[in-house]
């Protein structure tokens, strides 16, 4: 399985931000798609999890109400909308294959990707 993560960057707080994560390999066979962050000197944070065969979805309360996770089945590509950007959510954000829980911890994960840094300026 194979995770790329893209679309970090450097934005003003209130901007807005999309990530991107193709997914490779046996990703979609039995996993669901997440997105976790790690801010310097700080634990990973779950920040959302999709289903591929639903829309089932879930989010960290750190950022529930300004993101939206989705997924295009077509092109195994998963997505994370920010809004409404605080400093606060400066991370590097990871996306992860694991299987489906109500409950998500870095201990589910299976795979991850490379990470992708977001950088949010006051």
């Amino acid at each position: 399985v194979q995770l790329q993560a893209s679309g970090g960057g450097l934005v003003q707080t209130g901007e807005s931000l999309r990530l991107s994560c193709a997914a490779s390999g046996r990703a979609r066979s039995g996993y669901s798609m997440a997105w976790f962050r790690q801010a310097p000197g700080r634990e990973r944070e779950f920040v959302a999890a999709i289903k591929w065969s639903a829309s089932d979805t879930i989010y960290g309360d750190s950022v529930k109400g300004r993101v939206t996770i989705s997924r295009d089945s077509a092109t195994s590509t998963v997505y994370l909308q920010m809004n409404s950007l605080k400093p606060e959510d400066t991370a590097v954000y990871y996306c992860a294959a694991a299987p489906w829980s109500l409950r998500w911890f870095t201990g589910l994960v299976r795979f991850w990707g490379q990470g992708t840094l977001v950088t949010v300026s006051s």
